[in-house]
């Protein structure tokens, strides 16, 4: 991805940070004046942390900030907004990168805090690193490793692995109001998990069309059809959003 391609991305996540619009400027307009004010109001070490993070997770920059994922992520938000919902506490399932749990954040819904939990370790560093604000937080933010099939959508019992003192953190609980999952075309035995969540939670979920994709091995042809495999008990809100190469789905409501 191109140097350009990148922030006209981060652009459409952030429309109003001005530093972004600056970066932009300085890099694709050779903007002196915008250069200038990044030097002056940036912190050195964390643009070269930043960097390095981009540079080392090519995953991360054509994945995850790819225009399907921004458009249904920042989709969701807006949905989320016109609803004017306590999400309390907020279960995010296969929670990749976290960059869903940060605009949770920065567009002030009403939240108490997020545990992303995913299967893969390697993402932990990445989204705790674009959270770091909330994880100091007294922990607002936690990113967890673990298979979600593993969880108790109830009342869960979690631990995560401390480098700072070498060892498993002692045992913490919560308690989701919230379950989030908008990676639901990769779940395999997808009918097991959802039988695993209780009655009565708040559901955001996504999924979509795009069967050519080998890791998509739950996808749905229609909106009617994510509606068969996903019942509630009250629908709050559900649509279809066009994202060129695939139709996305969603749905939020009662279990």
């Amino acid at each position: 991805m191109k140097t350009h391609e990148l922030l006209d991305r981060l652009e459409l996540l952030y429309p109003d940070n001005e530093m972004l619009q600056d970066l932009r400027r300085a890099f694709v307009d050779d903007d002196r004046n915008s250069l200038q004010r990044i030097i002056g109001n940036i912190n050195p070490t964390e643009i070269t942390n930043a960097v390095r993070m981009l540079e080392g997770n090519k995953d991360f920059v054509e994945d995850s900030l790819s225009q399907g994922q921004i458009k249904s992520k920042l989709w969701l938000i807006n949905e989320l907004k016109k609803l004017k919902l306590d999400l309390g506490t907020v279960f995010l399932c296969a929670g990749w990168y976290g960059i869903l749990a940060t605009l949770i954040f920065e567009n002030n819904l009403k939240v108490t805090k997020i545990r992303s939990f995913d299967i893969d370790k390697t993402v932990v560093a990445i989204a705790e690193r674009f959270n770091k604000k909330w994880v100091s937080e007294d922990w607002k933010f936690k990113a967890i490793t673990q298979d979600i099939m593993d969880i108790n959508y109830e009342t869960h019992v979690w631990q995560f692995w401390s480098n700072k003192n070498n060892r498993m953190s002692k045992p913490m609980t919560d308690q989701p109001d919230t379950i989030i999952n908008t990676s639901c075309e990769h779940i395999e035995n997808f009918s097991d998990w959802y039988r695993k969540i209780p009655a009565g939670k708040l559901l955001i979920l996504q999924t979509n069309n795009y069967f050519d994709l080998q890791e998509h091995v739950n996808c749905s042809d229609s909106l009617a059809s994510f509606g068969d495999i996903t019942p509630m008990e009250q629908v709050l809100y559900e649509g279809s959003l066009d994202c060129g190469q695939y139709v996305r789905f969603m749905r939020i409501g009662i279990r």
